[in-house]
C-alpha cells in the first residue's frame, strides 16, 4: 500500500483485522490500546535512524508485531 510516500506491508484493512483481531483476543481493550501506544513509542525512539522502518508508523507496526505475537499469551495478558 502507497501512502503519500509511505509504503505499508499490509492493505488497510488487513491493519484493520489485524487490529480487530488484538482487540478481540485481548480481555481488556484500555490495556492493550496502552500496551500498543507504548511498543509504538518505543519504536519510535529505538528506529530512529532507520530511513526504511521510518516509512511505517510507528503505532500500525506496533499494531502488526503484536497480532503476529498472538500466539504468545504472555504478550496480552496480565
Amino acid at each position: 500500500m502507497e501512502n503519500q510516500g509511505k509504503t505499508y506491508p499490509l492493505t488497510k484493512s488487513e491493519i484493520l483485522f489485524k487490529t480487530e483481531e488484538l482487540l478481540k483476543a485481548s480481555e481488556n481493550i484500555y490495556n492493550i490500546t496502552v500496551k500498543i501506544a507504548i511498543r509504538a513509542r518505543r519504536r519510535r525512539y529505538e528506529d530512529a535512524e532507520i530511513l526504511d522502518e521510518a516509512r511505517i508508523k510507528p503505532v500500525i507496526r506496533a499494531i502488526i508485531e503484536m497480532s503476529d505475537e498472538l500466539t504468545q499469551p504472555d504478550i496480552l495478558g496480565d
